[in-house]
């Protein structure tokens, strides 16, 4: 007996679609699908949710100097002239970022295995490729999806039947993040 559900899929079809499911459940926070899907959604999402609320608060806060390039009035760069040449006038500024130690980089690397990476348009510009955002899927898992589930054992996701399907009454369930 296989350890999984071959949903009458190629193992590279299945692993896509899996993906894919999984990676919309974390972003949207609830999808509906098959039963069959759904029970292996879940084994998926909860190995992703249980290792980001282990490794949440494994990093450590930086103080880098970086180059910012310095700005006029209306946000464009104010440009000096060198040796006949234009040149971008730059600042240094103290900065304080999240360096990952080593096992929240291995448990982001984990979860960047299985989710696909999302492109966020927002609705007043929608069909437009200029004012898209990528969202970056392991840092919602530690900083929104993981601290709910700090105080939780386990059990981070609910299947909800909704009924059979008219098509080929299949069953429906809603999955959804507790």
């Amino acid at each position: 007996m296989a350890g999984y559900r071959k949903l009458g899929r190629t193992s590279s079809q299945r692993k896509a679609l899996l993906r894919n499911q999984v990676t919309n459940l974390l972003y949207h926070g609830r999808i509906v699908t098959t039963e069959a899907k759904a029970k292996e959604i879940r084994r998926i999402a909860e190995g992703l949710i249980a290792l980001a609320v282990k490794e949440k608060d494994n990093f450590e806060e930086v103080t880098v100097t970086a180059k910012v390039p310095r700005k006029d009035k209306d946000g464009k760069r104010v440009k000096e002239v060198v040796d006949g040449k234009k040149v971008t006038v730059f600042d240094e500024v103290q900065k304080t970022i999240k360096k990952d130690l080593p096992g929240r980089l291995h448990a982001r690397r984990q979860m960047l295995k299985v989710l696909y990476p999302v492109k966020e348009v927002p609705k007043e510009v929608a069909g437009r490729k200029r004012n898209t955002k990528t969202v970056d899927m392991p840092k919602k898992l530690f900083e929104e999806i993981a601290p709910k589930y700090v105080d939780r054992k386990g059990g981070y996701t609910r299947i909800v039947k909704i009924g059979q399907r008219k098509g080929d009454a299949a069953m429906e369930v809603l999955i959804e993040l507790v």
